[in-house]
């Protein structure tokens, strides 16, 4: 039996957009994903976040499931779209359910869901979006910041500009390098001077959240994309400091404010990681490059090899429990959570009304170990969080890629929990595998 640290954090996770619905409800205004997604062909089958799981009217009964897994704290994000209107309300609602539950409530203030009129004005590639962020976030800690300890400022910022800016596969859907470049310092400096606003607010915890992806292959790609997907972002946050092969790379697409860097490098008090599969890279003179990543020209990107979850991922804890000694190496002194892992299978009830998602159970048992076997080698590894408590809108896949610890029927709104479920609550309350 593998046993984890007293006080190790076990919870699951979830986004405003992909759950909430009740998106024209009590003042909520337009996001960039209610924009997105009702614009015919760009999100499967016309789905969108009107409805998603009604969380917005059902967060007793999601709450009663995560106490009833014996879940110690709960990911959730903050809509933007809902802050100064009377939805916001839903806000106070849920985290006093969750504390009367026994749960933390762990708030992300932005997981991709910007105001519409905000992109009106330029969303991320507009500098004065950092700064209108940090007054959210002050704005935000004044409602909750009483029984809220620990606070999240971006999810992700790499989808979020590369994936939203560069290729155009999220919202809001915009196809230039040079704007993706921009949203991603933009995106790191709005973390930055929330740090700084919600410290002065008295904060107790904050984080953000990166989705880190373990580059595998030829030496000279792997240094490229990684510096693309991964020290980007972790060292202007850490080190204050772009690298300087990262630099130059981007300086071929535009040019930032490096004056920036030390409003974006504030102390945070532990850093998120998002890990789902590693990325194959080899040279190739031919290949055209991906937009996600600009200037891949001469890269491409392998299919993986052996299992793979419904997403078409590579299923690699190995390279999770790597990840982690990497980042308590290269940046040590800083605590790690994982708050985001997991996997979409196409899993079905049975004629019993079980959902037997035995890959799943797998899947997250591998990565839990693989967590373990970090802690072992010395990452200061703090928790652990599932993709997903629901099924959910899996943003361009709509509702076909279930990736719930529990099963949403999306017609009765019906919630099952899965084998997966029942596995984690033993996990949980044995603190071990």
């Amino acid at each position: 039996m593998i046993t984890f640290p007293e006080g190790f954090l076990w919870g699951a996770a979830t986004a405003s957009y992909q759950i909430e619905g009740a998106a024209t409800e009590d003042g909520r205004v337009p996001s960039i994903w209610d924009t997105f997604s009702h614009t015919p062909g760009k999100v499967r089958d016309g789905h969108t976040g009107d409805v998603a799981c009604d969380h917005y009217h059902r967060y007793a009964e999601d709450v009663a499931i995560m106490a009833d897994l014996g879940l110690k704290a709960y990911r959730f994000s903050v809509a933007w779209p809902r802050y100064g209107t009377p939805g916001f309300d839903f806000y106070d609602r849920l985290v006093d359910a969750l504390l009367a539950a026994g749960i933390a409530p762990v708030a992300t203030l932005y997981h991709w869901d910007l105001p519409q009129s905000l992109q009106d004005e330029g969303g991320w590639t507009n500098r004065d979006t950092a700064l209108r962020f940090a007054d959210y976030a002050t704005g935000v800690y004044e409602r909750l910041g009483d029984r809220v300890a620990t606070w999240t400022t971006l999810n992700e910022p790499w989808v979020s500009a590369f994936v939203g800016y560069g290729s155009g596969r999220h919202a809001p859907g915009v196809r230039d390098a040079a704007s993706a470049f921009t949203a991603a310092h933009h995106l790191m400096l709005a973390h930055g001077l929330a740090v700084s606003a919600l410290r002065a607010a008295g904060a107790a915890s904050i984080s953000i959240t990166l989705n880190l992806t373990p580059m595998l292959g030829d030496p000279e790609p792997v240094r490229l994309m990684d510096g693309l997907a991964n020290r980007i972002f972790l060292d202007p946050l850490l080190r204050g400091a772009y690298p300087d092969d990262v630099l130059a790379h981007l300086r071929r697409f535009t040019d930032v404010n490096l004056d920036d860097l030390p409003a974006i490098n504030q102390p945070i008090d532990v850093l998120g990681v998002n890990y789902y599969a590693p990325r194959h890279v080899r040279a190739d003179p031919g290949a055209p490059g991906d937009a996600e990543y600009p200037g891949s020209e001469g890269i491409a990107i392998v299919p993986p090899e052996g299992p793979v979850t419904e997403m078409g991922w590579g299923v690699h804890p190995e390279c999770l429990e790597s990840l982690l000694v990497r980042l308590s190496r290269e940046y040590p002194g800083t605590p790690l959570m994982i708050t985001e892992n997991g996997a979409a299978y196409d899993d079905k009830v049975d004629q019993d009304g079980r959902v037997r998602d035995a890959d799943r159970v797998a899947f997250l048992d591998g990565h839990v170990r693989a967590a373990h076997a970090a802690i072992a080698q010395g990452a200061d590894l703090r928790g652990y969080f599932v993709w997903s408590l629901l099924d959910n809108f899996e943003w361009a896949h709509g509702y076909h890629k279930r990736f719930g610890l529990v099963r949403v029927d999306y017609d009765t709104q019906r919630r099952i929990p899965k084998d997966s479920a029942h596995w984690y609550r033993e996990l949980i309350a044995a603190n071990g595998l």
